[in-house]
């Protein structure tokens, strides 16, 4: 893994009214890793990824992406540097194709905002390049299929590849194991796993022993704060978290 910090994040806050959502955040996320994100429910989670998408404007603080300062960019600005959220990027057209739904997104990273509804079969370099993300998903096969056609765990991997679209130097993930069963969790796992050789991931899961198994780097937030952050072993060790979150799961 490459030591060259991709993002650095200094003294984040955010409130709504009296509530602390983030509370001097510091993190530093690696070229080529994935660091893991946790905490319990209402411990800011949610808020931090979105001050780091550019959906939520932070208080005071900064965020460094690829040597740049965006701390006050916009989404869209932010995306087309690298920095991208999952699940929320752009929503899935439930009677359209697979291939199409990933297609629209490839075009939309692009900027070719007036030939967004042209057929895919007529762009063959754009339908390469949907059909080559779907392999990865190993969704190849459902090309053709509706969205509606697919399971849970089939739509999260497409969401997956919707962020890889637009060829992401950093992808947000919110949850990607949410709702799933064993064998669509392992098969997310896998895919996960698989992102760390050509993208970092900020990975914010509930899923602890998915999180130990993949994170190179995780970071504990807990009331807003980041408790502690290092090596997966030395953070299960750490009292701290064990107390404020970990807890009967040791």
């Amino acid at each position: 893994m490459s030591s060259t910090v991709l993002l650095d994040v200094r003294r984040l806050n955010k409130r709504f009214g009296g509530v602390v959502a983030t509370d001097q955040v510091d993190l530093q996320i690696a070229q080529g890793e994935i660091h893991a994100l946790i905490g319990p429910n209402g411990a800011g989670k949610t808020t931090l990824v979105a001050q780091l998408a550019g959906q939520v404007p932070s208080d005071s603080g900064s965020v460094h992406f690829d040597g740049t300062d965006i701390t006050r960019m916009a989404t869209h600005l932010r995306a087309r540097r690298g920095l991208v959220r999952s699940f929320q990027i752009t929503r899935l057209f439930k009677s359209m194709s697979v291939l199409d739904n990933l297609a629209l997104a490839i075009q939309a990273s692009l900027g070719q905002v007036f030939s967004a509804w042209r057929p895919v079969k007529q762009d063959v370099d754009l339908q390469d390049r949907a059909m080559a993300i779907l392999v990865r998903l190993g969704l190849a096969d459902k090309h053709h299929w509706r969205i509606e056609q697919l399971s849970h765990g089939e739509q999260r991997a497409l969401e997956v590849g919707m962020a890889l679209a637009g060829k992401p130097k950093l992808v947000l993930l919110d949850e990607p194991l949410a709702g799933m069963g064993l064998q669509e969790s392992e098969a997310m796992t896998q895919l996960i796993d698989s992102l760390r050789r050509d993208f970092s991931v900020l990975l914010i899961e509930h899923d602890v022993e998915a999180v130990f198994r993949l994170a190179d780097t995780v970071s504990v937030l807990v009331s807003g704060r980041i408790v502690a952050s290092g090596k997966p072993a030395d953070v299960r060790a750490n009292p701290a978290v064990t107390a404020a979150y970990l807890g009967a799961a040791q």
